[in-house]
């Protein structure tokens, strides 16, 4: 059984560390993209955020992916709940590449070709891109890709020898289980009974229900439908 340990009484003592890693917590995406061949590669991921329609993603410039994104840049984003857990961690030591780079091979990955049978997941046709969607995610995202560009270089670095590439896109479709919508509300979801699978320093946790009020809340989520102006 897991357990959540107890954390320690804050102390105001603040140290500094530097760690490998900086997954505070973040929400995990199943990633369709289009094979040469025509077929869909999933890959999971988790460094991703949205502001408006526009996303951006954080993805392994050496990955299947990458590939797929260079040669047709068309995405969906199958967002993850703790039901998917499963299904997500079938494809955590998985790569579409069939050259398996030394590293991945030394970390235990595997070239698996069709990532839908890995999983145990279903595939969905899309309506504006052509990498299919996963039946069993309660929302699914497709976008078109905007903006394909080398992550961390440097002024004079090589773009191509980047190691990851921030890939920002724009969202043209949004699918969501009609389980998770407001009552009242078609166009909005209820976070209430949404619940994103999230990704923390490597391991899986769900969220828990709210914590405190929020007064950013009282704005009309339509509002964000208007268009801004400078202030």
């Amino acid at each position: 059984m897991t357990t959540t340990p107890s954390v320690r009484e804050h102390t105001g003592q603040h140290v500094t560390v530097d760690p490998a890693i900086l997954y505070f917590g973040t929400p995990v995406v199943l990633l369709s993209s289009a094979n040469e061949d025509g077929t869909t590669n999933l890959m999971p991921m988790s460094s991703v955020f949205w502001l408006g329609r526009s996303a951006v993603l954080g993805i392994g410039a050496r990955s299947q992916t990458a590939a797929n994104l260079r040669r047709r840049p068309e995405l969906v984003m199958n967002l993850a709940s703790p039901s998917n857990v499963a299904h997500v961690d079938r494809l955590a030591l998985t790569t579409g590449r069939p050259d398996v780079s030394p590293w991945k091979t030394r970390a235990g990955y595997v070239h698996v070709p069709d990532k839908f049978a890995a999983a145990g997941l279903t595939p969905l046709s899309s309506a504006t891109v052509r990498p299919q969607r996963v039946a069993e995610c309660l929302v699914h995202l497709e976008a078109v890709v905007r903006e394909v560009r080398p992550l961390g270089s440097r002024p004079g670095d090589d773009p191509e020898a980047a190691r990851q590439l921030a890939v920002e896109a724009h969202v043209t479709r949004v699918w969501v289980d009609p389980a998770i919508r407001l009552v009242g509300h078609p166009d909005r979801i209820d976070p209430d009974l949404w619940r994103p699978l999230v990704l923390s320093f490597q391991r899986f946790y769900g969220l828990g229900g709210q914590v405190h009020p929020s007064r950013l809340a009282g704005i009309d989520e339509d509002r964000y439908r208007e268009p801004r102006t400078a202030s």
